[in-house]
């Protein structure tokens, strides 16, 4: 009985902030109501909690001033990011009735508001099949967010745990730190990167006659973009790896091809995980290791064959 009064005692003060804030919410104007519930998706904790905490005669400044913070061009009269995020909205509302809530407040709806409209929308209605009936998927540039409808009832939920891959396309995080509103064909052609990748380069002998060394690149799934074929996501790496010397001379080089293919669900099973091309080194040439005598750097390209993309990096080779 003790144990219990302590545990009650210790979760009282939230219990009291939680229905603090619920009585907060319920005696909102209703202009006060709808900004609050629609402004959800770009809305801090904090900004929240102020919002809520404001005597009424204030909240109308707070809103100005929200909104004023997001825009990212103020030399213009006009707040692009404010004009895009109600724009999607609005579309979200007539997009996505029938779930028993308003359209953007549905997981389909939270997503069209936050990466906007996909590239490429498929809806599997009952009948399709039973491993694909009762659930769509979106695509925004080849990278797939799966919905799934449980019971097939029409209300859909958010298979997709990942969507690190759609970072820039957030307008949340556009909004956290506004630099002009961007378009998912802009992010998409504006040459950033799509794609990232580490280095690891491990020697396993190392002697006058060879020189022999475990090249290894990986990158997260979630950061890899696909030509859809179908039902499966396809694309490939073009690896090219050169050493040289302190001089900068050419001692080494090699080229390697890495194609990956895998289904939509293959790829949102697979989440965070990093997909591994492991490159030999081998160098045999007793002329080529005389020239290595310090200060080496070993260079890596490589080549996203959908987006068209390359990294290069170098790390030192000794």
């Amino acid at each position: 009985m003790k144990a219990k009064a302590l545990l009650f005692a210790a979760i009282l003060p939230a219990l009291l902030a939680a229905c603090a804030v619920y009585r907060q919410e319920k005696e909102l104007a209703p202009p006060m109501a709808e900004f609050l519930s629609k402004a959800r998706y770009l809305m801090t904790s904090e900004e929240r909690r102020n919002f809520l905490a404001l005597p009424d005669a204030d909240k109308a400044a707070f809103v100005e001033a929200f909104w004023k913070r997001r825009d990212p061009d103020p030399a213009t009269e006009a707040n692009e990011l404010r004009e895009e995020y109600e724009m999607r909205l609005a579309t979200a509302d007539k997009l996505f009735l029938g779930e028993g809530q308003a359209g953007f407040l549905t997981d389909r709806g939270r997503i069209y508001v936050l990466y906007g409209p996909p590239s490429e929308r498929q809806t599997n209605p009952v009948g399709t099949s039973m491993a694909r009936r009762c659930r769509e998927v979106w695509y925004y540039a080849n990278y797939p967010v799966v919905f799934v409808d449980q019971n097939c009832n029409g209300r859909y939920r958010l298979s997709t745990m990942d969507m690190t891959a759609l970072r820039e396309l957030n307008i949340a995080d556009r909004s956290a730190t506004p630099k002009g509103a961007r378009t998912m064909t802009g992010i998409l052609q504006s040459g950033s990167k799509r794609f990232d990748y580490e280095i690891g380069l491990d020697f396993a002998e190392r002697t006058p006659g060879r020189v022999a060394a475990a090249l290894r690149l990986s990158l997260a799934y979630g950061r890899i973009w696909f030509t859809s074929q179908g039902r499966v996501l396809r694309t490939s790496f073009d690896v090219a790896v050169e050493v040289r010397n302190s001089d900068k001379e050419l001692v080494y080089e090699t080229k390697a091809s890495f194609p990956v293919s895998l289904t939509e669900d293959e790829l949102v099973a697979r989440g965070s995980r990093e997909f591994v091309m492991d490159v030999p080194i081998d160098i045999r040439d007793a002329a080529a290791i005389a020239k290595l005598k310090g200060g080496d750097q070993l260079t890596v390209t490589v080549v996203n064959a959908t987006a068209k993309d390359s990294q290069k990096k170098s790390v030192a080779f000794d």
